[in-house]
């Protein structure tokens, strides 16, 4: 259990931090949840400066999620199988087929129904429930989960710690701001909370990380 003051403490450090030094990607200019779902999908364990030029080439190709569902799948596999992790352009495609077929045409809102959705698991519905809907949500990628682990002193391979995460994920997001804490977090993750030479001088949460603690202790 995280005591508020801690809590409090943590997002405002975080969110300070992130206001300064925040990645400008073309993703965060919108609210579309198709144009999310892409970038969700086209992100998976790939580095973002080879996501933003497919990205962009989806989304001019095909800018609604009825304009893909149209769309021949090897058409669409041809932009995105050169990142890699050839089932993303499946899919993508499987996705927007879903939605065009429900009554309405539009993307599901909730977490239980947009994890029905292909290839969209805990993370790509809460980012989609952040970023399009605005309604917070947890999320937890391989940065996000590093630097909670870290700062927090979690266990690292436990699926008792993996559930941790979650619920520490979930408790430092404050009311009404899961989209702004949640880019934060992945942020300060990806620069700063490295896997490989963190940067730890530069972190705003330095004062109160177990890791800096153990590491500096180590040291000497």
């Amino acid at each position: 259990m995280i005591a508020p003051g801690r809590r409090r403490s943590f997002q405002r450090r975080v969110l300070a931090w992130y206001a300064a030094h925040g990645r400008d990607l073309p993703w965060r200019k919108t609210r579309d949840p198709y144009a999310i779902l892409i970038c969700e999908i086209l992100s998976h364990q790939t580095q973002i400066s080879r996501v933003v030029p497919v990205y962009e080439r989806v989304l001019h190709r095909y800018p609604t999620v009825h304009a893909m569902a149209r769309a021949p799948l090897a058409e669409v596999k041809a932009i995105t199988d050169p990142l890699g992790y050839k089932i993303r352009g499946r899919w993508l495609h499987a996705a927007a087929l879903q939605v065009a077929d429900r009554a309405d045409g539009r993307f599901p809102d909730t977490l239980e129904e947009l994890r029905r959705l292909p290839g969209i698991g805990r993370y790509t519905a809460g980012a989609l429930m952040n970023f399009a809907h605005h309604r917070d949500a947890p999320m937890l990628d391989t940065n996000v989960a590093r630097l909670l682990r870290r700062h927090f002193g979690v266990a690292a391979t436990a699926r008792a710690g993996t559930a941790e995460l979650w619920m520490l994920a979930a408790t430092m997001i404050p009311k009404g701001k899961g989209s702004l804490i949640n880019q934060a977090l992945m942020d300060l993750g990806a620069m700063i909370c490295r896997s490989r030479s963190p940067r730890c001088d530069l972190c705003p949460l330095r004062r109160s990380c177990r890791f800096r603690k153990w590491t500096r202790q180590g040291s000497r």
